[in-house]
């Protein structure tokens, strides 16, 4: 093992996580395969949809008799809600629930993209910031309200990588890595990762970590995504750290040529 392999972790809002997959516990056919999904992942971050999944009521199904809330850091998220007031609302009936001040914020534009709202976004932050909720926020991939964000005091940035869903991978990698040459607090894709390759080219750019759903839960097979992407995204981080080969114009012969007859 090198230093790099045992000390290569990142920290958010104090807590300090090893495993830079996060994965999201909706759309999967059941909570058995949520949870089977999860530890192929590897993840010790989970995302829950505070308005989609039972957490209180016992006499269903609960996430929390599968995913072990002890074992995992949940990530309550403001899924499906397009407006600041909502957002907060949720987060508020989050904290009620289960304590949690670690959260996600997302405030969705319209049902057709699923882009995120900047205006409302950034309202709903300033609140829950000021209650003292630890924020990590779904945002446009845009480095000037990344940093704003973070100015306010929000605890992660996670642009979107397309959109949510969409499968079509890092879009635009140059305004990823503007954030994340821009902020100082942890840089998280977030939303539009279809497969391994996606995740490894995130984590190329030197972003701390990438946040999935859909490419697993999705998938033919949700147990072997969940494993190709912790894969992809321990090899993209270490790609990141060996340092790329340059890109050139012209072949370059991998053997020299000096001393051939």
């Amino acid at each position: 093992m090198t230093q790099f392999d045992t000390q290569d972790t990142f920290e958010v809002a104090g807590l300090r996580f090893s495993a830079r997959l996060l994965v999201g516990t909706g759309k999967y056919k059941d909570f058995e395969e949520t949870k089977l999904a999860i530890e192929a992942s590897g993840a010790e971050i989970v995302t829950v949809a505070v308005r989609r999944v039972n957490l209180s009521d016992p006499s269903q199904p609960m996430l929390v008799d599968y995913v072990d809330p002890k074992k995992y850091t949940y990530l309550p998220n403001t899924a499906g809600c397009f407006d600041a007031d909502s957002a907060v609302r949720t987060l508020r009936l989050a904290r009620e629930a289960g304590g949690w001040e670690l959260v996600k914020l997302e405030v969705l534009g319209d049902q057709k993209t699923l882009y995120p709202n900047m205006v409302e976004t950034l309202k709903a932050a300033e609140v829950l910031i000021k209650e003292g909720f630890k924020v990590m926020v779904y945002c446009s991939d845009d480095p000037i309200l990344a940093k704003q964000l973070e100015d306010m005091g929000c605890v992660a940035i996670m642009p979107l990588g397309s959109l949510i869903g969409s499968g079509l991978g890092i879009i635009n990698p140059y305004t990823i890595r503007l954030i994340k040459e821009t902020v100082s607090v942890p840089v998280l894709v977030d939303a539009g990762v279809g497969t391994a390759s996606d995740a490894a080219i995130a984590m190329e750019l030197g972003c701390d970590g990438v946040l999935m759903n859909t490419a697993i839960a999705a998938a033919k097979d949700p147990i072997a995504m969940a494993r190709a992407m912790k894969l992809a995204v321990e090899a993209g981080r270490l790609a990141y750290h060996a340092g790329r080969m340059p890109k050139k114009l012209y072949a370059d012969p991998s053997s020299p040529l000096a001393g051939l007859i």
